[in-house]
């Protein structure tokens, strides 16, 4: 059995336990079970658990793991639970969490809160979240931590390996150790692996990459991703002016935001908040969802406003009442399949000024080819079916015409939203729909009026 299916299936078994225990009133029990448990397995049962027993393990979790379990949570949840949880709280919780998770946390609390919360924490944190506070949020700034281990260039190998035998622990996922001037500028980076297999008499200078390059603070967390992907990085630098160390960026918070992109593009092309709930409060859960189902409402009276027009045609002909549905189909699932792929070619980078038009042109081509493919072979089921040369022809020629528009409109829609600085992920697909069912049903029904009452 894989060992994510395992893993799965334990905590599925742990749930049921627990809820069962909950059942029964046996608190201590469960208290005890949670606090034995590891905080992402308990992220993730609180995340799959309802409003009710997710309240009760809320408040039998161990304090001193507050903070761990939050950095698991998703935002919505996380979001709810601490503005249950009292200022002095999430001071103590913050002492446990990375610089990045805290700086989420703050910042979505109200003013009057964030104030408490600061004036409760230590000096030493106060400072470390007012500098990860200063940066933008989805930014190379908001997502780094500052606990760097800095070396300076002239220092002998064995005195660092005394140095980091005396120091005893290193912060998670430390791979390299960054090289520094007295101005804390970045000059390079050296190695664990070369560090404890080279001459100890040498200097750092002599080991040093000279060529690691730092990424920018300001550089937005979606390009820090690409970059972590095209080089298998586990870590790498922040500069800031100046070419000055700030902090660095690790694997585990790059692998938060491929997931979240990925979330984000999945629930955003049904018109929902990638960090929804699941397991959230029924009225909360369906004002979030109205939004959009209105929007949609008024695309599909948009496109019924088409069949509309041609309401003499279709009473004239029961046929095309019938088949009327078959082109916006087709047009839609073939505008789908570009629309994803541009979405993702946009979310990886790939697509700029300078092969946009080249794309599109692709695309086109590909709507065009698809479609005369895809119109004849209509054409021969229609004639077959309906023994009727003249219907088929009729929708062979809409769905042409109708899955060619959808090629374009699939490479468009995306580039013209980015260009809005609108979501494609989220509005992409709406957009797309309406442009699809309206042009196949006004190419359609359009068609039939020209050609079958005159």
């Amino acid at each position: 059995m894989p060992i994510e299916v395992l893993d799965n299936a334990l905590t599925d078994q742990r749930l049921n336990q627990l809820t069962q225990a909950l059942g029964s009133g046996m608190f201590v029990h469960v208290r005890n079970m949670l606090h034995d448990m590891a905080a992402s397995d308990i992220a993730f049962i609180l995340e799959s658990s309802p409003p009710r027993t997710r309240q009760v393990l809320w408040q039998l979790i161990d304090q001193d793991q507050t903070g761990e379990i939050l950095d698991e949570l998703g935002e919505e949840l996380k979001d709810n639970l601490i503005k249950q949880m009292s200022p002095e709280r999430v001071a103590k919780a913050a002492a446990r969490m990375d610089t990045d998770d805290l700086a989420y946390i703050l910042r979505s609390l109200p003013d009057s809160v964030f104030k408490q919360v600061l004036n409760s924490m230590s000096s030493q944190d106060r400072v470390r979240v007012e500098q990860a506070l200063s940066y933008p949020d989805d930014t190379a700034g908001s997502i780094m931590n500052t606990d760097t281990v800095t070396l300076r260039p002239d220092v002998n190998i064995d005195v660092i390996l005394r140095y980091l035998r005396i120091r005893g622990k290193l912060p998670e996922a430390t791979d390299t150790l960054y090289v520094v001037d007295k101005h804390d500028r970045l000059l390079g980076g050296v190695e664990l692996a070369d560090l404890l297999t080279c001459d100890p008499n040498s200097s750092i200078r002599a080991i040093m990459d000279a060529k690691l390059e730092g990424i920018p603070v300001g550089m937005s967390d979606n390009e820090v991703a690409q970059l972590f992907e095209r080089h298998d990085w586990i870590s790498a630098p922040v500069i800031g002016d100046d070419n000055q160390l700030l902090g660095r960026i690790t694997i585990d918070d790059v692998v938060d935001v491929i997931r979240e992109n990925a979330e984000h593009s999945m629930m955003g092309m049904a018109g929902m908040d990638d960090d929804a709930d699941t397991f959230g409060p029924v009225l909360k859960s369906t004002l979030q969802r109205s939004l959009w189902l209105t929007i949609n409402l008024f695309a599909a009276l948009l496109a019924a406003s088409v069949s509309n027009m041609f309401e003499g045609t279709i009473e004239q002909f029961a046929t095309i009442a019938i088949l009327m549905t078959i082109v916006p189909s087709m047009g839609g699932v073939a505008g789908n399949q570009t629309l994803a792929l541009v979405i993702r070619g946009l979310a990886l980078g790939q697509i700029g000024k300078s092969n946009s038009r080249w794309l599109i042109g692709k695309e086109l081509a590909i709507g065009f080819l698809n479609g005369i493919l895809w119109s004849v072979l209509v054409f021969i089921a229609i004639w077959l079916w309906k023994d009727d040369i003249a219907l088929g022809a009729l929708i062979g020629g809409a769905m042409l015409i109708n899955m060619t528009v959808a090629g374009l409109a699939g490479a468009c829609i995306p580039l013209l939203l980015k260009k809005m600085k609108i979501d494609p992920a989220l509005a992409g697909g709406m957009v797309l729909t309406t442009v699809t069912d309206i042009i196949g049903l006004f190419a359609f029904l359009g068609l039939a009026t020209i050609f079958l009452l005159n």
